[in-house]
């Protein structure tokens, strides 16, 4: 099965690429917000992304989603070209965003539906939630749901279109510390099962740690790639050893906040 779902995953390049957004109240001026940035992901491959508010993590992501375009450069899914929103870039934000008139199940086959394949694939809705632990929960409404619940959901949405590479665009940020854990392991948990390339932008330095390759740090707008820090910290990982907490305090440093009482960057 790992064999077969790293075969679905693909290499995702970033080339160059800089974009840039109409100024308020100036509709001649610009503002730069990603300024040649240059990042590449190996199929299979868990990288987070992380850098000061503002710096166009998000942007990044919607320009790999294919919801918006960059002013210039290049984005590539394995050797295709990224024009347009496509099934195979699966976005899942800190909002579930799950249609509340929908169970759990039709909320999960919303992507099937959407590319006209209910039909033949509505058995994977089963496989799906059985991945996710929610399989006693087809028939149950999103209000009867806990924010990580809800989340699981939104991530068996993504997975069931076999996306080659899934974006996270802070999944866990609006949960409580101890389901954000918890929610970690999870989705590493369906990462080391299908292997699905994923690019995670999270403030919380820990997780990505905690969950990551490689992380790369991005600067102050306009966002550039100040560094990539490969993690080689077996799984799983312990979040109070010596190794994390010294990568921990590198990493800190390196955005300027060691020594300030910053919770998340």
């Amino acid at each position: 099965m790992v064999a077969a779902a790293a075969a679905e995953a693909s290499s995702l390049r970033v080339r160059e690429v800089s974009k840039s957004f109409p100024v308020p109240d100036d509709p001649v001026a610009r503002r730069l917000t990603l300024d040649s940035v240059s990042l590449s992901l190996a199929a299979g491959e868990l990288v987070s992304l992380v850098g000061p508010s503002g710096c166009g993590k998000s942007t990044l992501l919607r320009l790999i989603a294919g919801l918006d375009s960059p002013d210039s450069g290049e984005l590539l899914v394995g050797s295709e070209p990224i024009t347009e929103p496509s099934a195979e870039r699966g976005l899942v934000f800190q909002d579930p965003n799950l249609f509340p008139w929908l169970t759990v199940r039709r909320n999960i086959e919303a992507g099937l539906v959407a590319r006209g394949v209910l039909r033949e694939k509505r058995h994977e809705a089963d496989e799906f939630m059985r991945l996710v632990g929610l399989e006693t929960f087809g028939d149950a409404y999103p209000h009867h749901l806990s924010g990580g619940m809800a989340q699981r959901v939104a991530l068996a949405r993504a997975l069931i279109n076999h996306p080659k590479v899934l974006l996270l665009d802070e999944p866990l940020g609006a949960l409580d510390a101890f389901t954000r854990m918890r929610m970690q392991d999870e989705v590493l948990r369906l990462w080391q099962a299908r292997r699905t390339t994923m690019l995670l932008v999270t403030h919380d330095i820990d997780e990505a740690i905690y969950m990551s390759d490689r992380i790369v740090i991005m600067t102050q707008r306009p966002g550039r790639i100040e560094r990539t820090i490969p993690i080689t910290l077996e799984r799983p990982r312990d979040r109070s050893s010596a190794d994390f907490l010294r990568l921990r305090g590198d990493i800190l440093e390196l955005l300027h906040f060691a020594g300030n009482a910053v919770a998340a960057v």
